[in-house]
């Protein structure tokens, strides 16, 4: 007999819209059987009662048994030979039309019994819906679940009680394995049913066919010969799917027992905080996950919903839908984790062009950490190539490889500068003056930053800056920071241009005689952040005048940090990631030395035009004093179509075209 189609009990505790999806097609198919079988039981107990109509009876039987083929079964596989057998049984009906008389006790203990049996005890859909709960469009169980799984969601971070985080954890639990439970047993019924099915319809057509033949001598003598051998196959076939169901049977009931056998920290969400094993390597991931909805301008409501990722798409299937639907392109998407509403596990992902996206949350540590790493893999297009699998390893083997190859300081030397076949030489002479020739010989990353020097993860101001924010009659913030009204000079400023960047990190340096340290500082801000998992940055608005260097707070419009131009003693871009750039500032300390502190960011646009705008500020400086010196550093900005300078802000979707074409200063030509 071929293989019937099956559920698989492994997919029971998941029970992902797929599973669902597959249990509704064994439903449809058992709903389809229990038709079936009631209209053959009717045609049997018809031929049992109906002594003057057998003629009428057993020809209403032969129709049936040949519209078993007609039946359109939902899982079909295997019945050819059900088929085949029920046609021949058909004709052997036909042709015993005749000769039926009295079979009442036979017909009654040989044929209507077997399919009454069948459709009491194993043809009980109905009951088993209501038994188990688990119907596809039932959702009465896994209510229980879901109002258990928010209350755990609910769970704030912050003020945690260590009772009230068990007792939810145990119902949760108890909710899921309740569940499980349920699942299989459920799962096992429809499995077993496959095989049922199979004898229930040619057992009672055996007793039909022996009870005809030992009742009627005239009728054992017409088939006796030719329906002997017939009858032995099909009743050896019987027994050969009684066999399988047999095995089939005990080989679910040792799977069930071993699914239901484990520790109780499959049910219980986030069971292992402290040292969960996390993969960083997936290129594709699936799972429920809770989503941030806005309902109104402050109110909000979280869905559970079935999440995967299709290519570089986030896909969506709410419960009951037969796919899914695309939420977001994850390509150059942009991930990190966030604190929204005191929950637990969150985290968002970012369009290319810095616009806010969806805010999700995940039910334990393991499972966030994961989304991200995922997340982050598929930003960076690696399902594109012939091995994802291979290339997400080898990107993710060290933190060093996967932020800042090691050939890029050999490519460093072969330039003096960061710039990159700009379309104008007017261009390459301006960024020639940004960053000074690289050395004969590199120096050591000690000669750089001292090991173990501490990284900030979070812009902080150095003392000097902060005590000049808040000098002054005016009230000041707590926080440090201050309104744009404390910078009068950004309005007579020559040059004002905006960047929109991502703080990484700032760490101090040891000297600012070169731009590897820049490059060294780099490299250790984002390694730092891939060993020690932080995904957070905070993401300001750059302002780049002729006076200082702003971080404005994109939201409040209140300035983040303020440096002097004058204290920026380096600055550069990153050769190969074209979106990081840094620079160093050089600070007074109390004791009458001087500080060197390096900060890192990440643009939306290349570092390149961040660079030239500093330098172009730096040059504004130096030429301020000389009238005739700054009209000819003016005449090399090209005019507007109004004759003003004016630097317009840099969009995060610019194209690689001369930067130049975006830039200028505020003067009357």
């Amino acid at each position: 007999m071929p293989a019937v189609d099956k559920l698989l009990l492994e997919e029971a505790l998941q029970d992902s819209p797929q599973t669902r999806s597959l249990l509704s097609v064994f439903e449809e198919d058992a709903g389809t059987l229990t038709d079936y079988t009631n209209q053959l039981l009717q045609a049997m107990q018809r031929v049992y009662g109906a002594q003057n109509e057998m003629c009428l009876a057993t020809q209403q039987l032969s129709k049936q048994l040949l519209a078993y083929e007609k039946q359109n079964f939902a899982l079909g596989k295997g019945d050819e030979e059900v088929i085949s057998t029920l046609h021949y049984f058909s004709k052997v009906v036909d042709e015993l039309n005749l000769l039926h008389t009295e079979l009442a006790k036979q017909l009654a203990d040989t044929m209507v019994l077997p399919i009454i049996q069948f459709r009491e005890k194993d043809l009980t859909v109905s009951t088993l819906k209501d038994l188990f709960g688990l119907a596809s469009n039932d959702v009465c169980l896994f209510l229980e679940h879901d109002l258990s799984m928010a209350k755990y969601s609910r769970l704030p971070k912050k003020k945690e009680n260590e009772k009230v985080k068990t007792e939810v954890g145990k119902e949760v639990a108890a909710a899921r394995r309740k569940q499980h439970l349920s699942s299989l047993q459920y799962y096992c019924a429809l499995n077993a049913l496959q095989y049922r099915k199979q004898m229930a319809m040619m057992e009672p057509m055996i007793g039909f066919a022996h009870g005809q033949i030992n009742f009627f001598k005239k009728g054992a003598e017409m088939f006796s010969k030719r329906m002997d051998s017939f009858l032995s196959s099909v009743a050896d076939m019987v027994q050969s799917i009684q066999v399988e169901l047999e095995a089939e049977a005990e080989k679910m009931r040792v799977s069930q027992q071993e699914l239901l056998s484990v520790d109780e920290s499959v049910y219980t969400p986030d069971s292992d905080v402290a040292a969960p094993q996390i993969n960083r390597n997936l290129i594709q991931k699936a799972g429920y996950l809770n989503l941030r909805n806005k309902t109104g301008l402050v109110t909000t409501t979280w869905e559970r919903l079935y999440f995967f990722t299709q290519g570089g798409n986030l896909m969506c299937q709410p419960r009951g839908a037969v796919a899914g639907g695309l939420i977001q392109d994850l390509d150059n998407c942009s991930v990190m984790a966030v604190d929204c509403e005191d929950r637990r596990y969150c985290f968002q992902i970012t369009t290319p062009n810095g616009k806010s996206g969806i805010i999700l949350q995940a039910e334990s540590r393991k499972e966030n950490e994961e989304w991200i790493c995922a997340i982050n893999n598929i930003s960076r297009q690696i399902y594109l190539t012939d091995n994802p699998e291979a290339v997400a390893i080898k990107l993710n083997q060290t933190a060093l490889q996967a932020v800042t190859p090691i050939t890029s300081f050999g490519k460093k030397q072969e330039s003096s500068c960061p710039s990159q076949n700009l379309k104008n030489s007017e261009m390459e002479n301006e960024n020639d003056k940004i960053v000074p020739k690289a050395t004969a010989s590199l120096p050591e990353a000690e000669e750089l930053i001292a090991p173990g020097t501490p990284i900030q993860f979070d812009i902080v101001l150095p003392a000097t800056e902060f005590l000049d924010q808040n000098r002054g009659s005016r009230r000041t913030n707590p926080f440090g920071e201050t309104e744009d009204e404390s910078f009068p000079e950004a309005e007579d400023s020559l040059l004002q241009q905006m960047f929109i960047v991502r703080f990484l990190g700032s760490m101090a340096v040891k000297t600012d005689s070169t731009t590897e340290v820049i490059y060294e500082a780099m490299r250790q801000v984002l390694a730092a952040r891939a060993i020690h998992n932080i995904f957070r940055m905070t993401e300001s608005h750059l302002m780049v005048t002729s006076q200082s260097l702003r971080l404005i707070d994109p939201q409040t419009q209140v300035s983040r940090a303020n440096f002097e131009l004058t204290s920026v003693t380096q600055f550069a871009a990153h050769q190969e990631n074209k979106r990081l750039v840094g620079f160093v500032i050089r600070v007074p300390e109390s004791t009458g030395e001087e500080s060197l502190s390096t900060y890192i960011f990440e643009s939306n646009s290349e570092g390149e035009k961040i660079c030239y705008a500093i330098n172009l500020g730096k040059e504004i400086i130096e030429v301020q004093k000389d009238p005739e010196a700054l009209a000819q550093l003016m005449l090399s900005i090209p005019l507007t179509n109004d004759g003003k300078y004016v630097l317009l802000n840099d969009q995060p979707d610019d194209d690689d075209g001369n930067p130049n074409e975006h830039r200028g200063a505020e003067s009357e030509a």
